[in-house]
């Protein structure tokens, strides 16, 4: 079964819709957080907030990131030879990019969990519509 998914869907989840979505987005966004928080039922029993909580620690991890980068020069350029700060920085463009697509992709599969979302009220409920 074949399914649109926009660019930057996660590969390890499925789309939404079909039978093992939310295991394999449940699955895929344990392994972004700290592992403390598999201890916490309540992110396994409402993969939203789950998706939520990966979207915070990994857009933390972003601007954490963003600040090393910054900060690297003067920070390093005593105690670490120009060529090693170069590649510290090289490390951290590398590390931004794939941070960001990942904080993107949580973004998707976050937006898809919220179409499935049904709280009380049933006019709540929103079908995933991906947006390019």
């Amino acid at each position: 079964m074949s399914a649109y998914v926009p660019p930057g869907w996660p590969s390890r989840v499925h789309p939404p819709g079909t039978d093992r979505f939310e295991d394999t987005a449940l699955a895929w966004l344990l392994e972004l957080v700290p592992p403390e928080y598999r201890r916490y039922g309540v992110l396994r029993r409402y993969p939203i907030a789950l998706a939520r909580m990966a979207r915070h620690h990994v857009a933390a991890s972003v601007e954490a990131a963003r600040e090393g980068f910054r900060t690297a020069r003067v920070d390093l350029g005593d105690v670490v030879p120009p060529h090693g700060v170069e590649s510290v920085l090289d490390t951290y463009r590398r590390e931004g990019a794939r941070l960001v697509a990942l904080l993107q992709g949580i973004e998707l599969v976050e937006t898809a969990l919220r179409g499935l979302a049904e709280p009380d009220d049933p006019s709540h409920r929103r079908p995933f519509t991906p947006k390019l």
